[in-house]
């Protein structure tokens, strides 16, 4: 799918994401995800900020540069980043083609994100070209699956989940791997189809 296409289509869904993402995974993931960013330091990049759901499990007081390639996102965003009790600067950009310079983040963070972002190696390579020697990739992701009979479903319902959202079929960790990043270690959180990764 071309970044434009992608782009409209998560224009489209803005106005119903909170609904469809907010209550129930919040409950069910929001002790995880507050673990997951509790490690924030530095100068932060979060990638696909979305409507901003993620921000309230940021600790306070980071200095957080978070984008989006849908400008609906963003807008929907922009109260949740100006409530935070630190710095948060949103803005649109689109991850296979980063605004910034080699080196500028001490840590990347993503979301739910590298199911929708139309070539993941390359968004996955900019970000480790904008992150500094030694800096950290920390990612809350679905993926697809190896296990019987969820590899087999998920491979039946990508095709409609595709059209409307996310690709739910693909191997985040190899393509962490493809794009160069080392000691890359994941822990599944649900089967092998929810999983945190962290990557140098």
């Amino acid at each position: 799918m071309s970044t434009s296409k992608a782009r409209k289509k998560w224009d489209d869904a803005a106005r119903g994401f909170d609904f469809m993402n907010s209550r129930g995974p919040e409950r069910r993931w929001g002790p995880l995800k507050r673990e997951f960013f509790a490690p924030m330091q530095g100068k932060v990049f979060f990638l696909a900020v979305g409507t901003g759901l993620d921000i309230q499990f940021f600790p306070p007081q980071q200095d957080v540069v978070g984008i989006d390639f849908s400008p609906r996102m963003l807008e929907r965003a922009q109260p949740r980043a100006a409530a935070y009790d630190g710095q948060i600067e949103l803005r649109d950009m689109d991850a296979q083609h980063l605004d910034f310079a080699d080196d500028t983040f001490d840590q990347a963070y993503t979301s739910c994100t590298f199911c929708s972002v139309p070539d993941p190696v390359q968004g996955l390579r900019e970000l480790r070209r904008v992150l500094k020697p030694g800096g950290t990739l920390r990612m809350f992701e679905h993926t697809g699956s190896r296990w019987f009979p969820f590899n087999v479903m998920l491979q039946m319902m990508n095709p409609i989940a595709r059209k409307f959202g996310p690709d739910i079929t693909r191997d985040t960790p190899a393509n962490v791997r493809e794009a160069g990043f080392q000691d890359v270690r994941v822990r599944n959180v649900y089967l092998d189809i929810v999983r945190m990764i962290e990557a140098a």
